[in-house]
């Protein structure tokens, strides 16, 4: 047997199902686990030991897992800290990574990736005290940076939008040119403020503009400026976009429309980090950081030759997919409860949520119009709806009478406890009802299952799915 210690860890979680859970899972894993109810508790603990590793739930009653990683920097400097949360977005990402978070994972959350989240940061320390010779915190004491105004609006738990928000958390610090690729009304342009707002840039101006909306000529003195006299209607010297966005951040929307001879002006921008106004002769040193985003597939523009090569590798260092909201659908409860709150405040009429009806419509509607659609239909709902609920007739009917809405997944408030035992049902159902089957794939003891489904009142339909394989949501 081997003598070296096993690995501590410590799981902070208000939810004893879920920190139970856990505690099991990484003691098999042979892990020495604690467990702590409460942020006060989880220091109390992380003071009177080390632990190498602290999964902490963000959102507590007492102190919220964002203030326990602030206060673990000076109690356990040692600890690095992953975060657990049931509410995806981006300024939590930030907040999470920028505070010294090593990772942060969604609830409910799926085993395989705890696990591998976990055995990463085991690496890095591994790794780090390989290399180091004089102690150092594993956590960065980096202060957290100031946003502009929240973007509460880019909101989500699924896996695509947890590894975005990762993403942009991780570049807005960097110089680096970013492409954001994504359809329309998916919320391209609020990530690229995103970016620019938790970017040291914040202070100087983001500044944005639509390259399909102006002829070639108007884009170019748009973006470069132009001299007085430059062309019919140029009566007075102007600076252009990236000379005011100096030191700030451009963002170029649509960038795929761009023509051939306006890519090249650009590159030249980008390669040389200079100006020249439109009827100018000289040029003008500028430093701005680019963000493009299109809804177009620019490589299958580059191959077509519509698009420049050298231009697409100096725009796209980094790319970010922005899935659709059809793909992400269990993020429109979230979404629809944020506008709704949104215009109700603004109308100054707050309504309580949705009937189930309404919300399984809004659940299965494709959304081509995206999270845009979807705001548009939230205030129009907010301004019509004349109780406190928002009920099926307070939609659209294009949003009712979707052929998809049969047999949909009802809805309502989508509470942790409601996520989480919508996934387990849906493993279930899966496997055909086979418990053990499904408490394999959850990656738990067949006696951990039991107790879930205790706690989350699924034991009478996981039976009904046993006995029809029938999905049941």
């Amino acid at each position: 047997m081997s003598s070296q210690p096993r690995p501590s860890l410590l799981v902070v979680d208000d939810d004893p199902g879920s920190s139970g859970l856990l505690r099991e899972v990484f003691a098999q894993e042979g892990y020495d686990v604690s467990v702590a109810s409460s942020g006060a508790e989880a220091l109390r603990q992380a003071a009177e030991r080390p632990f190498e590793i602290v999964l902490s739930d963000i959102q507590m009653p007492d102190i919220d897992g964002i203030e326990v990683l602030r206060r673990l920097r000076s109690v356990a400097p040692d600890a690095t800290v992953i975060l657990v949360t049931a509410f995806g977005t981006i300024e939590m990402a930030i907040r999470a990574l920028n505070e010294g978070a090593f990772d942060y994972v969604r609830k409910p959350f799926k085993l395989d990736e705890v696990r591998r989240v976990v055995e990463r940061a085991m690496e890095r320390r591994r790794a780090r005290d390989l290399a180091r010779t004089d102690a150092a915190p594993a956590a960065s004491s980096a202060e957290p940076r100031r946003r502009g105004r929240p973007i509460a609006a880019i909101i989500g738990s699924h896996p695509d939008m947890v590894e975005l928000f990762k993403l942009v958390s991780r570049v807005a610090g960097t110089k680096s040119s970013v492409m954001i690729i994504g359809e329309s009304g998916t919320g391209k342009e609020l990530i690229a403020r995103t970016i620019h707002e938790a970017s040291p840039r914040r202070d100087r101006p983001f500044v944005a503009v639509n390259c399909t909306s102006l002829s070639e000529t108007l884009l170019e003195s748009e973006l470069f400026g132009h001299m007085k006299g430059a062309f019919t209607g140029a009566i007075e010297r102007r600076p252009g976009l990236f000379l005011e966005a100096d030191r700030g951040t451009v963002f170029l929307d649509e960038v795929g429309d761009m023509s051939h001879s306006m890519q090249a002006k650009l590159l030249r921008v980008l390669q040389e980090e200079e100006v020249k106004p439109v009827g100018g002769t000289e040029t003008i040193p500028v430093d701005v950081r680019v963000v493009a985003a299109t809804h177009q597939d620019l490589e299958a523009l580059v191959r077509a030759g519509r698009f420049r090569l050298d231009l697409y590798y100096r725009l796209h260092v980094v790319m970010l997919r922005v899935p659709p909201l059809r793909d992400r659908r269990d993020d429109v409860p979230l979404l629809a409860e944020h506008f709704l709150r949104e215009y109700g405040l603004l109308a100054q009429r707050p309504l309580q949520g949705f009937s189930t009806k309404a919300m399984r419509a809004l659940m299965n509607y494709p959304w081509p119009g995206n999270v845009r659609e979807l705001e548009n239909v939230m205030e129009r709902a907010v301004a019509l709806a004349p109780g406190s609920m928002v009920e099926e007739a307070d939609l659209p009917d294009k949003v009712v009478h979707h052929a998809g809405n049969q047999g949909a997944s009802a809805g309502g408030q989508t509470t942790l406890d409601e996520m989480i035992r919508r996934y387990v049902l849906s493993i279930l159902d899966q496997v055909g009802g086979n418990k053990a089957e499904a408490a394999r794939v959850l990656g738990v003891p067949r006696r951990t299952l039991y107790r879930m489904l205790g706690r989350y009142g699924l034991a009478a339909e996981a039976d009904e799915v046993s006995q029809s394989g029938t999905s049941i949501h």
